[in-house]
């Protein structure tokens, strides 16, 4: 007789084995299953962590390159090991993955390789990627099948000379031209990277500016300084091919708003114009289930409920398609099923860009404060006002806070600076608190630290910023 599960997972990203390894905590007989070969998703694998890896390394050589000598540090001739930095990401990759089979183990989760599909309430067949074949059976069916690359039409990829994020992160060669498709937050991250091992980087964009998701402020600072580090911006153009000769790349493209065509010369070209959920194939139709047009799973509950038993969770869902934010679903759900309070506040979820400087931000936008008509205050301390930063050689960008008029409430901040990324969580936690801004600026916060920058935008609201 077939084992029963009480929550069958069908994918092992961040969405799915943080809800395994919780439902496991919580005593819920649980099994994920996963057809990549390993967990963690695009996140782990061809994400998050290898693209961090090599922008921490090419941060290092572009810093000993440029910034060292000034500093009083002398070196001697800088060389890139290309084949090494490859092999650090990967062994990161590695340990973090065995890590995740770990936490399974101990965690009493089950783990299986291979591709499931719903066959109906309760019912998954997996095929294993060892050939064979088998059904579960559960209370609870759980999709965390993440996304995918969105694909340009006509462009063919084939992840040596025309890659998506996963070929971008395994070149063999650093090369000479590299075009970027799309200015969003993986190809400012990819572009990054490339720049600073010595690629000439063209970055094409059908909009009008960079980081569409962005506020304003943010986006127009990041592409001043990305500008001097290099980058070259082709903002509202459209591309319409890629001709792939033996020597080269020819990118063609066109003006968005309508003109004559140009073309660009490319050894490498990256396409980078977002991702889709990675949602054919799964079986919804068998319990009523289904998807939008992009492939989004719909929910009966405007959250995680697909069906009766059946939930999911991640890119494949509604809201921003980052790693935490699918983290944080997964948990919620594990919760969910076990009769807890299960939640996830889609308002206050970080977004960061690990370009240097970072970007970081959470909450509303200015923009989108006046389209809806809210009366805000705005403060905005840049970091060349900050101690840490001038010791530090790190003065570009500044933080921006936008808080309620009436009742002080911080509405949302936007930061771009150095470490910025880690500075936005005591935002965040504030934020959920419903804080005001007075709350942050009467705050004592270490000094030196960038973190004062924090603190002096919050003072800035109601006037009594403090220069440094």
């Amino acid at each position: 007789m077939a084992e029963t599960y009480d929550v069958v997972i069908i994918g092992g990203g961040p969405g799915g084995y943080n809800c395994a390894i919780r439902a496991g905590q919580l005593g819920l007989k649980t099994v994920c299953i996963e057809d990549r070969g390993v967990l963690g998703g695009t996140c782990l694998n061809v994400g998050c962590i290898p693209s961090k890896a090599l922008l921490h390394a090419s941060e290092l050589y572009a810093t000993a390159q440029n910034e060292f000598e000034a500093m009083g540090i002398k070196t001697g001739k800088l060389e890139i090991d290309l084949d090494k930095m490859m092999a650090q990401k990967t062994e990161a990759v590695d340990g973090l993955t065995k890590g995740i089979e770990f936490l399974f183990k101990k965690n009493k989760v089950d783990y299986i390789k291979g591709r499931g599909k719903i066959l109906g309430k309760g019912k998954v067949e997996v095929k294993g990627l060892d050939g064979k074949t088998q059904t579960l059976d559960t209370k609870n069916i759980v999709i965390a099948t993440g996304s995918e690359p969105t694909n340009l039409p006509g462009i063919e990829i084939d992840e040596e000379r025309v890659v998506t994020n996963t070929g971008a992160l395994s070149l063999t060669s650093i090369p000479k031209r590299l075009v970027l498709i799309g200015a969003g937050v993986i190809g400012l991250e990819m572009g990054s990277v490339w720049a600073r091992l010595g690629s000439e980087v063209t970055v094409v964009e059908y909009l009008d500016r960079i980081m569409p998701g962005a506020d304003a402020d943010v986006a127009k600072e990041a592409q001043k300084i990305f500008k001097k580090q290099g980058l070259n911006f082709r903002l509202g153009m459209k591309v319409t091919g890629v001709e792939k000769l033996k020597s080269k790349l020819k990118l063609s493209m066109e003006p968005a708003a309508g003109g004559d065509s140009e073309t660009l010369d490319a050894d490498v070209v990256i396409v980078a114009i977002g991702r889709k959920p990675y949602t054919e194939g799964l079986g919804l139709e068998a319990v009523g289930g289904t998807t939008d047009k992009r492939g989004v799973v719909q929910t009966t509950d405007g959250h995680f409920k697909v069906a009766d038993g059946v939930w999911a969770v991640g890119d494949c869902i509604h809201g921003p398609m980052l790693a935490h934010k699918a983290e944080d679903d997964g948990v919620a759900v594990a919760e969910l099923i076990a009769s807890k309070a299960g939640h996830v506040n889609y308002e206050l979820v970080p977004s960061v860009v690990y370009t240097k400087p970072e970007m970081a931000w959470v909450g509303q936008t200015e923009e989108q404060l006046k389209e809806a008509g809210v009366d805000y205050v705005k403060s905005k301390f840049p970091f060349m006002a900050n101690s840490r930063a001038r010791t530090n050689h790190e003065t570009d960008g500044f933080v921006k806070m936008l808080a309620d008029k009436k009742t002080d409430k911080i509405l949302g901040v936007h930061m771009v600076g150095v470490g910025v990324g880690e500075l936005i969580a005591e935002v965040c936690v504030a934020m959920e608190f419903g804080a005001a801004s007075e709350d942050i600026a009467r705050t004592c916060h270490a000094h030196p630290t960038l973190s004062e920058a924090v603190r002096q935008a919050a003072m800035g609201i109601e006037g009594w910023t403090m220069q440094m």
